[in-house]
């Protein structure tokens, strides 16, 4: 079982000079001590639910380009990039450009969006939720030409792109791994059998997962799609310090469901968080 570190927030410490040494203490020690991938929201304004709009909050591209300066195993990716907030054809150069940048540890993390309060707030247009996915399907097609050696036309719907042109191409063989986030059972699922390499899950509890994963599967066999060919990430939202042990035997029962990858999330100062996890948890879980 590899762990991630998801960075959701820059309020810890909470002066605006401490945003920068903080971050980068942190992920320079979470690839020291073993993780294996690095995330950062995509959003502009702190989740309301679980804290302040008016906290800080970081562009998340900016903050993955800085990381791959200052890192040099961990993956790096959003989790995940909001499909509203960039055209297509820009995220895929976006993504092209961290991964070489990084020597090829880019990943698209990619889902619907769903934060109108930003979105209306900065301007990003709002469109009902069927057509986010649509835009979302679009996007995750554009991605895949502009990876690969097909450099014509592409014509949606929503997107109409005249080239497909990414020069350089991704140094990630065969293009970065694309990672679809959400657990919803009609499209999002679907949309991970058809098009994706991983999926992120929230390990709400051990009975939904099980069932997402369930739903995982029938798609893939719909879609003729090897459902052990995708690899299965999940959030742990649990506060793990307060009882490693029971982390550790879900970490344990999550591996026995196929999942290789859990992103923690850190609660109060991120840089204590990791070293507690480093010390406490990661060792215990490497060999799962």
């Amino acid at each position: 079982m590899e762990l991630g570190l998801h960075y959701w927030n820059f309020s810890t410490p909470a002066a605006p000079e401490s945003i920068t040494p903080t971050l980068t203490s942190t992920a320079k020690l979470a690839e020291q001590a073993g993780f294996t991938e690095f995330t950062v929201m995509d959003h502009y304004f702190q989740m309301e639910a679980q804290g302040n709009a008016d906290e800080p909050m970081l562009e998340g591209y900016t903050t993955l380009g800085y990381l791959a300066a200052v890192t040099e195993r961990m993956r790096l990716g959003l989790l995940v990039t909001g499909v509203m907030y960039r055209y297509p054809g820009l995220l895929a150069k976006i993504v092209t450009t961290l991964d070489v940048l990084s020597g090829g540890r880019a990943q698209l993390g990619i889902g619907a969006s769903w934060y109108e309060k930003e979105q209306r707030a900065l301007g990003v247009p709002v469109v009902p939720v069927a057509e986010r996915f649509e835009r979302l399907e679009e996007t995750l097609q554009i991605c895949l030409q502009m990876w690969s050696a097909d450099n014509g036309p592409y014509k949606g719907e929503h997107y109409q792109l005249a080239e497909t042109l990414c020069v350089p191409a991704p140094l990630s063989k065969p293009r970065p791994s694309i990672l679809i986030g959400g657990g919803g059972e009609k499209k999002t699922l679907l949309m991970v059998a058809r098009y994706a390499d991983a999926c992120n899950l929230f390990a709400v509890s051990m009975d939904d997962i099980a069932r997402k994963l369930d739903v995982l599967r029938a798609h893939c066999d719909s879609e003729g799609r090897d459902y052990d060919g995708i690899r299965k990430t999940a959030c742990y939202i649990r506060p793990i310090l307060d009882d490693p042990d029971q982390f550790v035997r879900d970490a344990e029962q999550l591996a026995g469901m196929g999942f290789t990858l859990l992103n923690l999330m850190p609660n109060g100062d991120p840089l204590a968080y990791t070293e507690r996890v480093a010390e406490l948890v990661l060792p215990r879980v490497s060999g799962l």
